[in-house]
């Protein structure tokens, strides 16, 4: 048994290196960063640990060992104590604030791009910020990126660290979107007497528990732009910022809504509705409106897991309000707002269906008027597809024969798929109880007896030509919505492709936001004004960037942007009829 002194020493123990330079070591573990895959742990320092003039403890003398332990040799197990290879302490400066830098293993240096980037972007100039010091309080574990520029290089460094967003503007008489510095600069985009305008944004916020687990995604990342703690504040500055009157979140972790997000919130007016996982995961999706602007006739989660289903194994979920306008509007007027996150596995596109028919059947169901025809509806969230793919067609077209499809092609996220199975014919079994036109099987019943004869036939020719395409061909899915999307997905001028997310592993468009266009509405989809009770117009909308914008500012998150994600954000018109 070691003696006293040497048991001290786990508490307050200073160890001389072959160096002249000492390191410090008190043993309060609760202080401490986990990151997986990276290091184990590591104490936070703070001014209560050391000052300028640091003297050893008043008990602390020219140790010598007792009388009855000499001559005493440390144990074959003790040695000269190094630290591991990924510390690489520099403790310099002990001010008020003190701070400690650590250094990434995976990387030559703290702002270095993964290798696959570097190739890709070689011959660009990278935007390197300079070395960040990350101090750590005992009250909390925020962060903050306190290094100031040390020359005018390093400042044109910084001020390129963000990247500004335009609002673009539709001119529906010149059917072209016109870039604004500020929305509020043009007359003819505010709003107009007698007319309800309102501004929907969809935000995957990143769950903190899904970014530990996939640590590998963030490697170019800086690691106290990942901590929740400066994280929280980014998310919460661009929603304050942006300002908009339904925000639709996905990636919600439950505990962090509970405790910060839906109080943070609701301080700001608004009232919000959150559906979890179903599973093991604890994040799931919220829509919050603005009580100002809007009413809530109801809420309706969806889950799209089933036991009694092998298909449906997974645990995403979905959420369909219906909202009705507080003012400009007549009293039967209501929005149809949903929000979903879609399962990301490319390889499994016939899960992806079911659980976009699902959502679908949800909305009809939702959204459904006595007069047959549906309110304006809303679709956001990120559905782990890309622009063009057989699933992002199904949405807009309302119509999908997947008869030979592969089932690793559906959502278009591999160049090679190597799901090559083919999508069996029909995707989902009968016990679903969801049509190949994604109804309820009920709902669709309900509408067969109510249009029997007392319709007029140009209002039933959409829905019979339907209901018969789908016992004649049963590979062929359909839906009674004609969506268009806010965003076209490749900048005008150039047809280079924007993205809504870019992490190491990828850069690609799989967030959106689709809505039912009003029959003045240069997207409308044809046949839209039969299936709507009036529409939506839209706006404006936020810019979006390319891939090659997002890794001038080390790809995303970064000190700015604090999700994987780019939020997306449109201004909407009630057209009623």
């Amino acid at each position: 048994m070691l003696p006293r002194h040497m048991q001290r020493l786990g508490r307050d123990w200073v160890a001389h290196w072959d160096s002249p330079q000492r390191f410090c070591w008190n043993s309060r573990t609760s202080n401490s960063i986990r990151w997986a895959d990276h290091y184990s742990w590591a104490p936070y320092l703070s001014a209560g640990d050391f000052t300028v003039n640091w003297r050893p403890p008043h008990f602390f003398g020219p140790w010598r060992p007792p009388h009855f332990f000499a001559p005493w040799r440390p144990p074959h197990f003790f040695g000269p104590w190094r630290p591991p290879q990924y510390w690489n302490w520099q403790l310099v400066n002990f001010t008020h604030n003190s701070s400690f830098h650590l250094s990434n293993p995976n990387m030559k240096s703290e702002g270095d791009e993964p290798s696959s980037k570097r190739r890709r972007h070689s011959g660009q100039n990278d935007v390197c910020c300079p070395n960040e010091e990350f101090t750590c309080s005992n009250q909390n574990e925020a962060a903050c990126l306190s290094t100031p520029p040390k020359n005018e290089e390093e400042n044109t460094a910084n001020t390129r660290g963000m990247i500004k967003r335009h609002w673009e503007y539709f001119c529906h008489q010149s059917k072209k979107m016109k870039i604004l510095e500020d929305k509020q600069i043009d007359q003819n985009n505010t709003e107009d007497k007698g007319k309800f305008d309102f501004t929907v944004m969809s935000y995957n916020i990143l769950s903190q528990n899904l970014l530990e687990d996939n640590s590998h995604l963030y490697n170019h990342c800086r690691r106290p732009v990942l901590i929740w703690g400066y994280r929280f504040p980014n998310i919460l500055r661009e929603i304050k910022q942006l300002d908009a009157d339904v925000l639709c979140l996905q990636e919600v972790q439950e505990d962090h809504f509970g405790m910060e997000i839906k109080p943070s919130l609701e301080s700001l007016g608004y009232h919000c509705e959150y559906k979890m996982r179903t599973g093991r995961k604890p994040d799931g999706c919220a829509i919050c409106f603005k009580i100002s602007k809007f009413n809530l006739i109801s809420s309706n989660p969806v889950e799209f897991f089933r036991h009694d289903i092998p298909l449906l194994d997974r645990d995403n979920v979905g959420l369909v309000l219906l909202l009705q306008p507080r003012f400009h509007c007549k009293a039967t007027a209501a929005v149809c707002v949903a929000n979903t996150h879609l399962l990301y596995n490319p390889r499994r596109g016939d899960i992806k269906l079911t659980q976009l028919a699902m959502l679908l059947a949800e909305i009809a169901s939702v959204a459904h008027r006595k007069d047959g025809r549906f309110c304006p509806i809303i679709i956001c969230g990120d559905f782990n597809s890309v622009p063009g793919s057989p699933l992002y067609s199904f949405i807009k077209e309302g119509k999908l024969n997947y008869e030979g499809l592969p089932i690793g092609k559906v959502s278009g996220q591999e160049q090679f798929p190597r799901g090559q199975r083919i999508l069996t014919i029909p995707i989902w079994p009968p016990s679903l109880g969801i049509s190949q036109s994604c109804v309820y099987e009920v709902q669709q019943q309900q509408q067969e007896e109510n249009t029997g004869g007392e319709k007029k036939e140009a209002k039933l020719e959409h829905t019979e030509e339907i209901i018969i395409a789908a016992e004649k061909f049963p590979s062929k899915l359909h839906h009674h919505f004609r969506l268009s999307s806010v965003y076209s997905h490749y900048l005008p001028e150039s047809g280079i492709p924007e993205v809504t997310t870019c992490h190491s592993r990828s850069a690609v468009t799989v967030d959106y936001i689709f809505y039912s266009a009003a029959k003045d509405d240069n997207a409308a989809q044809p046949g839209a004004e039969d299936t709507f009770d009036g529409g939506l117009k839209l706006l404006g909308r936020l810019s979006l960037l390319t891939e090659q914008d997002l890794w001038t500012v080390n790809g995303l998150p970064n000190e700015h942007n604090s999700s994987d994600h780019l939020s997306l954000l449109a201004q909407f018109r009630l057209i009623e009829q």
